[in-house]
């Protein structure tokens, strides 16, 4: 067993270790300064697993503790076979960014950094005001794919990529992204938020991928071939009503679907039913101005949605929390109880519903009951 002696206390390196990896990174950053052993230990642990946030402003326009890290990184190769996970994100206000051609060299230096992490397992790189059109550019390509173009993860699990995207003023994705993610078979969460088109990819690569977050269309393409069983999309509802019969000739079915980012009508949530009668959890923002029963008032005009429950054949949870509260006036526990008995006897094997409240309702021994409520 490897230990070593600080002082006057002997503790193998194991236990230290355990001890240690308890501790929040700011007491593990105090840690590292006792001793240069402690230091050794508490380094390792701390760039096990990093999360950066920098804010972008007119004052403040330079990624500081993505750059720092960069070059800690590069200062401590012996470590990359501890480094796991990495989530960086850049995030602005409404204030006008410093000018696209401005991270081109942050972002060039983050795929230095990045590209010896051989051991990385959870990667999130999101950019915020990074890539907007440059006609600067000699190498036009979207900010993400200019740090991942020569990195290869041959442990990655889970990606999470992109940036702010507005039509027109944000720059497209190249071929560089195929790329990269052909050469990661092993991924199994895939996040794109701000990718709009069909990824051309071979039915081979990314075969045991289960989790997609992204849009419509991308969401379509990758279905075919591979046992994609979780979905959270974003974008318009109708574009997720052209592209639903694609998704439904899957050779496993789709159980969870998440669009809690999509403001949905009655129309999509009734495509829904009919494509993807076999989900077993639907989590959904509906969009109350254009949708069910005007006759009620309050939580009620939700009683429109048991002619689309009737559907589905396996559905357990609705969760309609993401919905605007607003729309449906303050909760009447009452009138939600009414609505589970309402949805289940459409849906029988419905046993648990989110309200816009947030309100939970649970079926238990054939009575709904709100747990949190009587807590």
């Amino acid at each position: 067993m490897a230990s070593a002696y600080d002082g006057d206390f002997q503790l193998p390196n194991e236990i230290l270790v355990s001890i240690f990896a308890e501790l929040s990174p700011p007491s593990l950053a105090l840690v590292s300064r006792l001793s240069k052993r402690s230091n050794i230990v508490a380094e390792r642990i701390l760039y096990a697993s990093i999360h950066i946030t920098d804010f972008i402003s007119p004052e403040s326009p330079t990624p500081w503790k993505t750059y720092l890290w960069c070059e800690s990184v590069l200062k401590r190769l012996n470590f990359v076979d501890t480094m796991r996970k990495v989530h960086i994100r850049w995030q602005s206000d409404s204030s006008p960014p410093p000018l696209p051609q401005y991270f081109i060299a942050f972002c060039e230096r983050l795929g230095e950094s990045l590209q010896y992490l051989h051991f990385l397992e959870s990667l999130e790189i999101q950019l915020g005001p990074a890539n907007r059109i440059s006609p600067l550019s000699r190498e036009p390509m979207h900010a993400v794919e200019r740090i991942l173009k020569r990195c290869r993860f041959p442990y990655l699990q889970s990606c999470s990529i992109g940036a702010d995207y507005t039509k027109g003023a944000a720059q497209p994705y190249t071929h560089v992204l195929a790329a990269f993610l052909a050469h990661h078979p092993g991924l199994l969460h895939l996040k794109i938020p701000d990718f709009h088109a069909a990824l051309n990819l071979p039915t081979t690569s990314l075969h045991q991928l289960s989790t997609f977050r992204g849009s419509p269309d991308t969401a379509a393409s990758l279905l075919p071939g591979r046992s994609i069983q979780y979905l959270a999309l974003n974008g318009a509802d109708s574009d997720l009503i052209r592209v639903l019969p694609m998704m439904s000739c899957t050779a496993v079915p789709i159980l969870y679907l998440d669009l809690s980012s999509i403001s949905a009508r009655i129309t999509l949530m009734r495509s829904v039913a009919t494509y993807l009668p076999n989900l077993e959890s639907l989590r959904v923002r509906l969009a109350l101005r254009h949708t069910l029963h005007y006759s009620f008032t309050g939580i009620r005009i939700l009683t429109g949605l048991s002619a689309v429950l009737s559907a589905f054949t396996q559905l357990v949870l609705l969760d309609l929390s993401p919905t605007d509260v607003g729309g449906v006036g303050r909760a009447d526990p009452s009138e939600e109880l009414a609505l589970c008995r309402e949805w289940h006897r459409a849906c029988p094997s419905l046993c648990r519903i989110i309200f816009p409240s947030e309100t939970e309702f649970v079926l238990h021994h054939d009575a709904w009951l709100a747990p949190a409520a009587q807590n």
